[in-house]
């Protein structure tokens, strides 16, 4: 049965709430706003302190937040400015208190040889609701196989 079925007796499951599924899209937009300003506070501030990131540069995994921010550093070391950052296809799927989202990223580095690479990237983040907030609890960043 999926989640938007209802079960026999007429009572639904847990449908996913359009006002959460708002919120994550508000969490995402408000997070890409914090890197485009390299606004580390607002990058860290909906991120829980025990969160596991899988990125594209080494290191490929971080766990806690010191280490999910020192990632930010390298990003913004070979970033153009003003920083690029924004994504599309936004997908939310989420239950009373666990969500997941996917979309489509866009950033531009800078190569070591100072060649600016548009990249176009995937995001995939599974979030918990805490206390009536969204925390996301791990982000994965993936490039294309080339």
């Amino acid at each position: 049965m999926s989640m938007t079925e209802k079960p026999q007796h007429g009572k639904s499951l847990q449908e996913p709430s359009s006002q959460d599924e708002m919120d994550i899209q508000a969490l995402i937009e408000r997070w890409a706003k914090a890197v485009r300003e390299e606004n580390r506070a607002d990058i860290r501030a909906d991120h829980d302190p025990g969160i596991l990131m899988f990125d594209v540069p080494p290191p490929f995994l971080s766990r806690g937040l010191d280490d999910y921010m020192a990632t930010w550093e390298k990003f913004f070391s070979s970033s153009e400015r003003p920083v690029a950052f924004a994504f599309h296809d936004v997908q939310v799927t989420c239950c009373q208190d666990v969500a997941f989202a996917t979309a489509v990223g866009r950033c531009v580095n800078i190569d070591t040889s100072g060649k600016r690479e548009p990249l176009e990237f995937r995001l995939t983040m599974g979030l918990r609701k805490i206390d009536g907030r969204w925390r996301v609890m791990h982000e994965h960043h993936s490039l294309p196989a080339t």
